[in-house]
């Protein structure tokens, strides 16, 4: 009897130990999957249309006729202004999202600013969006790089980010959008851009004014 008691009472402490490894054990393939880079989630990323697609350099155009409504979005510069889509309508605009520590953010950060000087006669209107950085930060990146564009600081809302998420995915950054006249998504690069293909994207928007 004291046998059989004892062999029952062990069998029911080494159960919980048993489940407890066992939850381990399903921790760390959790663990593990969630560090591990996702064929599927791509995969599924990529499936679901337009704004989906990780960082790797993609680019789409949307025709006039397809574009979806305006997006409404502003914040604060690191210079401490306000900026608003609305004081961007009737401009095509260029937004960059950015923050400093971006390998490519800054290895691109040159030939935005080229772009912006190239074309700012032309009523193209430059404007980036930090996701992570502080205003002290973003004005040393700018000075550093030679950047007279402003940025929103949106690290701490997020809300410009969450204006363009049908466009720029988390993982996208950085991404650059065009904006027509009327503040609608005309074209869009996801990850470091061609400055050659960037700037037929801001052409093509501006000659659909001068039709």
């Amino acid at each position: 009897m004291t046998i059989r008691s004892e062999s029952v009472k062990t069998s029911r402490s080494a159960r919980p130990l048993r489940i407890a490894f066992a939850s381990l054990g399903v921790a760390t393939m959790l663990l593990l999957a969630a560090c591990a880079p996702s064929e599927d989630l791509a995969d599924q990323a990529r499936d679901a249309g337009a704004g989906t697609v990780a960082s790797d350099g993609s680019y789409e155009i949307f025709p006039e006729g397809e574009r979806k409504a305006p997006i409404e979005f502003g914040g604060v510069t690191e210079f401490g202004d306000e900026l608003s889509s609305d004081d961007l309508v009737g401009s095509v605009t260029v937004v960059n999202f950015w923050y400093a520590s971006c390998p490519p953010c800054r290895l691109e950060a040159p030939d935005l600013q080229a772009l912006w000087e190239e074309r700012q006669d032309d009523g193209v209107e430059f404007v980036g969006v930090n996701i992570y950085d502080q205003a002290a930060t973003a004005k040393t990146f700018a000075e550093t790089q030679g950047i007279t564009y402003p940025s929103i600081l949106d690290v701490d809302d997020a809300s410009v980010r969450l204006a363009f998420a049908d466009n720029v995915p988390p993982q996208a950054i950085p991404s650059t959008l065009v904006l027509d006249a009327e503040g609608r998504v005309a074209s869009v690069i996801r990850g470091p851009i061609d400055p050659s293909i960037l700037g037929s994207m801001i052409t093509d928007t501006l000659a659909e004014s001068s039709k």
